[in-house]
């Protein structure tokens, strides 16, 4: 059973990742001609265009793939209660535990971001694509960090003041909600 539920979790945690990361890039309007954007855009696209012409946008925000996203955690949900104990899921415990995981995704998205363009800014010498679009994702959560905390002596804290705070984040939510992340 563990061996499914690690299956099960991945494979939908990846792909409630990809829809996730989706709607940040229409947030930060990112570069979509990027390879790495355009990626997204044709893994997620199939669903969210016909979604589209039922569930406008609201303001800069994709409510389709939103609502797509919470779908697919709703799914998961299902599916990991299903693998676990043989049995139908109460729809209010799925629907709960589903927007619960959604905004667990939200801060283990922007980890990774953070996580990954820090590794990169440290290889890559700023010729990669994948690390132009990280940090177009990344300098709106950065940028007010730096304002209050400069570099000092030329080291920039503000990647760990942000992953600090995220995962702040992270156990408060998970004390105030009772599950933990």
């Amino acid at each position: 059973m563990n061996a499914a539920n690690f299956l099960v979790s991945i494979l939908f945690e990846t792909y409630i990742l990809i829809i996730l990361l989706r709607v940040w890039l229409q947030l930060a309007r990112a570069d979509f001609y990027n390879p790495m954007s355009q990626f997204i855009v044709k893994a997620t696209q199939p669903v969210v265009r016909p979604l589209r012409r039922v569930i406008p946008s609201l303001g800069g925000l994709d409510l389709a793939s939103v609502v797509f996203a919470y779908a697919v955690a709703c799914a998961m949900i299902y599916t990991l209660f299903g693998v676990q104990t043989g049995a139908i899921a109460p729809i209010q415990d799925v629907l709960i535990f589903a927007a619960i995981k959604l905004v667990k995704q939200c801060f283990s998205l922007v980890f990774y971001v953070l996580i990954l363009r820090a590794i990169l800014s440290w290889v890559s010498q700023g010729n990669s694509p994948v690390e132009s679009v990280l940090s177009q994702l990344s300098e709106p959560i950065l940028a007010p960090i730096r304002r209050i905390i400069p570099a000092i002596g030329g080291l920039d804290l503000s990647m760990l003041v942000a992953i600090l705070g995220l995962q702040f984040l992270q156990i408060l939510i998970g004390d105030l909600t009772g599950i933990p992340f």
